[in-house]
């Protein structure tokens, strides 16, 4: 991996860590804005506990070194979330500055699962 690629991952696995584990702190807290925010789109007020805590233990597995599999199944539940979260928006209505932090940590999990070293990829065996 060149030295840019290098720190275009870095750059773009921190700013997703701190992004995901921000809100995931936030979901945990169940602060007044993401309850009623969850009532309108009409989601049950405990996916906020598993949401933050998977997003906690995401941002564990995509920054401690080995274990690749686990990572792949780390950057698979941002994306989910994440793409859930942008398509919920979306089809609520709501206004694109409520979008755009799905659509920015979607794009941030994309790079930095693109751009991972090979030691942080899956080995394929032929």
């Amino acid at each position: 991996m060149n030295r840019t690629k290098k720190i275009i991952y870095w750059i773009a696995t921190i700013w997703l860590s701190l992004g995901m584990l921000s809100t995931g702190i936030v979901q945990l807290l169940k602060m007044e804005q993401d309850v009623d925010r969850m009532h309108e789109l009409n989601y049950p007020i405990y996916l906020l506990t598993l949401l933050g805590v998977w997003k906690i233990l995401g941002v564990i597995a995509v920054l401690i070194p080995k274990f690749p599999i686990l990572k792949e199944w780390a950057y698979a539940g941002f994306f989910f979330a994440m793409s859930g979260a942008a398509f919920s928006h979306l089809a609520s209505g709501s206004p694109i500055r409520e979008i755009f932090p799905s659509l920015l940590l979607l794009v941030l999990t994309v790079v930095s699962w693109y751009l991972r070293p090979a030691d942080r990829k899956v080995a394929v065996i032929n």
